[in-house]
């Protein structure tokens, strides 16, 4: 058969403009990705300086000062020197698990992160499921640290290991009942749509009016899954040196470091999206829903102020967890496991169907 010299030219151009599209949704795809990714990481710097700031401040000295103005660029100087570090491996433990544990932990929680709507159409991934997927992806962290600290071949690491697998089992359960009620308010277990239920009346809509007792079970469940003072038993370190993170150094070290403050922002995040409104100020949204449809300036305004307000929401909730951290005792590990199983899950279990109860009476 032979083609002319037209057919070959729509033929080529056919190839060329397939070509060209596959490569513009790649860039489109990369994109929020890439963004969201620099987003996160600038957002794990101010939370390190936080900590470091607010702790000095509780404890009555200056904290760091001299890297940057206000000791701004530490939380960098810190990530660069760990990245220059030796990376040692244990001569007798498993050093595939050893090796997989950290990436593993890091990556269960930047998963997370797709789920959760920093505006209107802020979102990487809109799911009808968001917070049941969240809750399911949040339990694969344990199993990386239970990796790690068996892979360590260290006594005290594999016990660090095996507290942090009891303690997410103990509060994740009683996290979950705090979510579903939640969900039962807002007939739907999407992230964008339980921020959507709380616009109609401002400050008064938000979900930490209508369920304050799940809102306390769900704070004292999130310390305990970031694993923060008075939680910290994975990584006690006056009995487990330093827990699952012993043998580390380096970069894998670092993996661990980032992770729990990516947790700790991921829970700050969800805090506010499941209880605080998320991107809506504390206004009726009625009153300011034109600011997003007027002309593109108003869109890219409307989510500029939209990602201010959820970052402001879940950063002055990071003061709470930072104050705790420096002003609490570490709990024992039988009164960890109590307070989970025997006071928390039947009080979000009694919460769970005190909500499930009044939407059935509003029917």
């Amino acid at each position: 058969m032979i083609i002319d010299m037209k057919e070959r030219l729509a033929i080529h151009s056919f190839f060329i403009w397939g070509s060209r599209k596959e490569v513009s949704g790649i860039i489109r795809l990369l994109v929020p990705i890439l963004t969201l990714v620099s987003g996160i990481t600038l957002g794990v710097l101010v939370i390190v300086w936080m900590e470091r700031k607010i702790s000095a401040g509780i404890q009555q000295r200056i904290g760091p000062e001299y890297a940057g103005p206000l000791g701004i660029v530490q939380p960098l100087a810190d990530g660069i020197k760990l990245l220059f570090k030796e990376d040692l491996l244990p001569s007798r433990g498993n050093t595939r698990l050893f090796s997989v544990g950290p990436s593993l932990a890091v990556l269960s929680v930047l998963l997370t992160y797709s789920v959760i709507p920093f505006g209107y159409h802020l979102v990487l991934t809109d799911l009808s499921i968001g917070v049941s997927l969240w809750i399911a992806i949040s339990s694969i962290a344990p199993i990386g640290l239970l990796m790690s600290g068996y892979g360590s071949n260290n006594k005290y690491s594999f016990s660090g290991g095996l507290r942090a697998a009891a303690q997410s089992i103990s509060y994740e359960i009683p996290l979950t009942p705090c979510v579903l009620s939640i969900s039962l308010l807002s007939n739907s277990s999407s992230t964008v749509d339980i921020v959507q239920a709380q616009s109609n009346y401002g400050f008064w809509g938000w979900n930490l009016w209508r369920q304050p007792i799940g809102f306390l079970v769900f704070i004292i469940s999130s310390l305990a899954e970031c694993e923060r003072l008075p939680f910290d038993l994975p990584e006690a370190e006056e009995e487990l040196v330093a827990g699952y993170q012993t043998e580390y150094s380096g970069i894998p070290f670092s993996f661990f470091y980032v992770a729990s403050y990516l947790n700790l922002l991921v829970f700050s995040l969800f805090v506010t999206v499941l209880y605080l409104g998320g991107w809506n100020p504390s206004i009726p949204y009625i009153l300011i829903n034109g600011i997003f449809e007027i002309n593109p300036t108003s869109v890219i305004l409307g989510a500029t102020i939209s990602i201010l307000i959820t970052l402001v929401k879940a950063y002055l909730f990071l003061f709470l967890p930072i104050a705790t951290r420096w002003t609490l005792p570490r709990m024992r590990m039988d009164q960890l496991l109590n307070l989970g199983w025997k006071f928390l899950l039947p009080i979000s279990l009694g919460n769970l169907l005190l909500t499930t109860s009044s939407q059935l009476l509003s029917l």
